[in-house]
């Protein structure tokens, strides 16, 4: 009777032994799935850091924007010399002063002079960009165009590096190629053109002593961007077809 007593009550604490034993495992296991489900969820949330963080980096003007409000009152900013970034106080007062400009009517700069083309004249432009550049009606209208592209600068720095190698008097040259560096060179300037960084640096020593050659490289250099990548989508334009258009039109009335 003992020993069936005995027996049974170790066969109980036996099974008692096996259902702990498994509830550990069970809460091991749960424990080990939790660790597993956090780690990719602290992956994404790094991986999220890591794009605010470039974005930032890609947009400094949005970048601590507490330190950047408290130093417009003093019109200075850290960042003003920095390869990457503008001030963005620079950036308003620079979008201010255009908004001047356009109220009074001179937001942009004034198209050459030049007879209203013929026919033959624009039909030419379609055989090379050489003849277009050549012609003052021509280099108008596709600035016209590159107007509508944003990339109108490209135009205005071309024309300017044309006037510099007209000069002959030395302070107006250093005068005009300083200008030019500001307007075009500068990477503070809204109007900065896209050059690679060897015509960069053959600027910076020239700007030592300034030329009428001093940007050479660099208005070959946009001279290829416009042939390559604005000229063909003007033959396709609105602006050319339209012009095309109408000077067909007047040379066909009687």
């Amino acid at each position: 009777m003992w020993r069936r007593f005995f027996t049974q009550v170790r066969a109980r604490q036996y099974a008692e032994g096996c259902q702990a034993t498994e509830l550990i495992q069970i809460e091991t296991e749960q424990k080990n799935e939790g660790l597993q489900l956090l780690k990719p969820m602290g992956s994404e949330r790094m991986e999220m850091r890591k794009r605010q963080t470039s974005v930032q980096q890609e947009l400094p003007g949005s970048a601590q924007p507490q330190q950047g409000a408290g130093n417009r009152a003093s019109n200075a900013c850290c960042f003003c010399w920095c390869c990457c970034c503008s001030c963005s106080w620079n950036e308003d007062e620079e979008r201010a002063r255009r908004m001047s400009q356009e109220a009074r009517g001179e937001s942009l700069p004034n198209c050459e002079e030049s007879p209203k083309p013929t026919l033959e004249e624009v039909q030419c432009w379609s055989q090379s960009f050489d003849k277009l550049m050549k012609s003052p009606a021509g280099r108008n209208a596709f600035r016209e165009f590159l107007r509508t592209e944003y990339s109108e600068e490209n135009m205005l720095f071309w024309l300017a590096c044309e006037e510099l190698k007209k000069e002959v008097n030395k302070n107006l040259v250093e005068e005009k190629a300083r200008l030019i560096y500001e307007d075009y060179i500068s990477i503070l300037s809204p109007k900065e053109v896209s050059l690679d960084s060897r015509v960069r640096e053959v600027i910076n020593r020239n700007m030592l002593e300034p030329t009428p050659h001093t940007f050479d490289d660099a208005q070959l250099q946009i001279y290829t961007l416009m042939h390559r990548d604005s000229y063909p989508r003007f033959m396709n334009s609105a602006v050319y077809k339209m012009l095309l258009q109408s000077l067909t039109d007047t040379s066909s009335e009687p």
